[in-house]
């Protein structure tokens, strides 16, 4: 089981697909709470380069409740990280499936809401 939704644009800058990203997250009902620039960090931490590499920690505040309600250490595994990353060829947006990463919880109900913002991700992702 793949544990991210992926999608790779080739003819974009960094910058325009960050963009995108946020507007789709944001049309599907996601905020972005947490933001981490893993390039920048590793320069200043490491004084090592990379290619640019950002984790968007988008959550949709209706689907965190819920989950939060049915199981409320779930929120140990939250946000939903979406990463960016310049790759060869372009910029992969990656999202989690959360339904790959709450299967360490033993929950029916809270597999179905992970499912839910699975299906929510995909089409962020999908209209992008």
């Amino acid at each position: 089981m793949s544990y991210t939704i992926n999608r790779l644009f080739k003819s974009n800058t960094f910058d325009d697909i960050d963009a995108r990203t946020r507007k789709a997250l944001a049309d599907h009902g996601f905020g972005v709470l947490t933001e981490i620039d893993v390039k920048a960090t590793m320069k200043k931490k490491l004084d090592v380069e990379m290619p640019a590499y950002r984790i968007l920690g988008a959550c949709n505040p209706k689907m965190a409740h819920q989950a939060i309600g049915i199981e409320p250490r779930v929120g140990a595994m939250l946000p939903c990280n979406v990463i960016l990353r310049e790759v060869e060829g372009g910029v992969e947006v990656s999202a989690i499936d959360p339904v790959a990463s709450m299967q360490a919880i033993e929950n029916a109900d809270l597999t179905a809401v992970a499912g839910e913002v699975r299906d929510l991700l995909a089409k962020a992702v999908a209209a992008i």
